[in-house]
């Protein structure tokens, strides 16, 4: 790949994480986990990748994931203390760096803020809150101390995300004129998750923080009080794409869900929710679908169109492609600059056509960015590398907050069966 196509380390290779493993040098950055769900799970195997990291501390309220991640990281070769809450965490271990934070979402501005106060960096998975009252608070706090808060829109970090962003739509403006876009995420239909008996949490220990039973503890995705429900929880993510390849926030949405299909699920099953923007170009609009009964439809990925072309981006390299209107001119320049590469020729059209105003099938090009790493690295190594001092955080809290201010209103929209239009104020911190 040439110099230019250099964009967030250009192509990036890895090995598994466990053949990549080593001791921490002396001035490795001294991390706390808070949070052993499966998010956090995640996130911690994305950060064994991650060399001159110290793991120091996990914290979770329960005893099977605090177990999970000890043994997990002791297989690492990191001797780590654990802790059921997260002020006794704070109170004990001196000379931290940094925390990640992947606990339910009503639990992100409380947990946030206090290790804000407490002198250290943090990344935090999205969405900031469950409410826009507790995102505002995160960006304060973060103003207020000065330390660093990056939030866990992993895209922003993505080489393939910032490839299609800065080269394909910026400088060879493929699409031409944006005209619309279009994204969603389904999936199919999955029983509500349960637990071992054998480590149920006393009822006075859920109550403490905020839950009813177990139940709503390990479900707590689906429960109006803990979260934003799917919109939140995977919308959150395409929506912030919307919002930063556009430029803007928009001006108005309009949305339909409804509590359909699952028993005892609180929050809207599916969504579908239409944003307008306003580019110097003219309106432009954005469709995004959530969908989790079913896993058809083309998989997750956002795609932009325009009169001239469209790009179509996923973190599954598979569903990433940028299509050529025939109406546009060649694309010969940018294949040679290595921007794409050529696909196979489309299928020729069927002999007769439908109607006579049918568009030829799209030729195809591959975007050649290979991400060799686990998804959310790229994304936790540009914040360890902020803390180090050595870069700036491509998703800050007060740029997530713009973005997800945005979200916010889509299922009060639903609810609402009307339009929201979007008041400046809606974006200030």
């Amino acid at each position: 790949m040439k110099t230019s196509l250099l964009v967030g380390g250009g192509i990036m290779l890895g090995a598994p994480a466990f053949l990549r493993a080593q001791t921490p040098k002396a001035d490795a950055l001294q991390v706390a986990l808070v949070g052993m769900g499966a998010q956090g799970r995640v996130l911690l195997e994305a950060m064994l990748g991650i060399p001159n990291i110290n793991f120091r501390a996990v914290c979770d309220i329960w005893p099977f994931s605090r177990t999970y991640g000890q043994n997990r990281l002791g297989k690492a070769g990191f001797k780590v203390n654990t802790y059921g809450d997260i002020e006794d965490m704070l109170a004990k271990e001196t000379g931290l760096d940094a925390v990640v934070i992947a606990t339910p979402d009503f639990w992100h501005a409380p947990h946030t803020n206090l290790c804000l106060k407490a002198g250290l960096n943090v990344y935090c998975e999205k969405m900031m809150s469950n409410t826009v009252e507790g995102a505002r608070s995160m960006v304060r706090t973060m103003r207020e101390t000065g330390k660093l808060l990056q939030i866990g829109h992993q895209r922003r970090s993505n080489p393939r995300y910032r490839h299609a962003l800065d080269n394909l739509i910026h400088k060879a403006r493929l699409p031409g004129r944006l005209t619309n876009a279009n994204a969603q995420w389904n999936r199919a239909v999955t029983p509500d998750l349960g637990w071992p008996k054998t480590a149920e949490l006393p009822a006075d220990v859920l109550k403490k923080y905020g839950f009813r039973d177990m139940h709503q503890f390990r479900n707590w995705r689906w429960f109006r009080d803990l979260s934003g429900g799917p919109i939140s929880d995977l919308g959150a993510h395409q929506i912030d794409v919307f919002n930063w390849f556009y430029g803007t926030s928009p001006t108005s949405v309009i949305a339909s869900g409804g509590t359909d299909y699952y028993k005892g699920r609180e929050w809207y099953d599916n969504v579908m929710a239409i944003f307008e923007y306003k580019l110097p170009e003219g309106n432009v609009r954005a469709f995004y679908q959530v969908l989790t009964t079913t896993s058809a439809g083309g998989g997750y990925f956002e795609q932009f169109m325009g009169d001239e072309g469209s790009v179509k981006i996923s973190e599954n390299p598979s569903l990433t492609k940028a299509y050529r209107e025939d109406r546009a001119p060649d694309w010969d320049k940018w294949v040679d600059l290595n921007y794409i590469t050529k696909s196979a020729a489309p299928a020729p059209a069927p002999a007769g056509k439908v109607d006579v105003r049918e568009t030829a099938p799209l030729v195809a090009f591959e975007l050649p960015i290979v991400l060799d790493k686990p998804i959310h690295q790229p994304h936790l190594e540009n914040f360890f590398s902020a803390v180090r001092g050595q870069g700036k955080l491509n998703c800050s809290a007060d740029e997530a907050f713009v973005s997800e201010a945005a979200i916010f209103k889509v299922n009060p929209a639903v609810a609402a069966r009307a339009a929201y239009d979007y008041q400046p104020s809606d974006f200030v911190v």
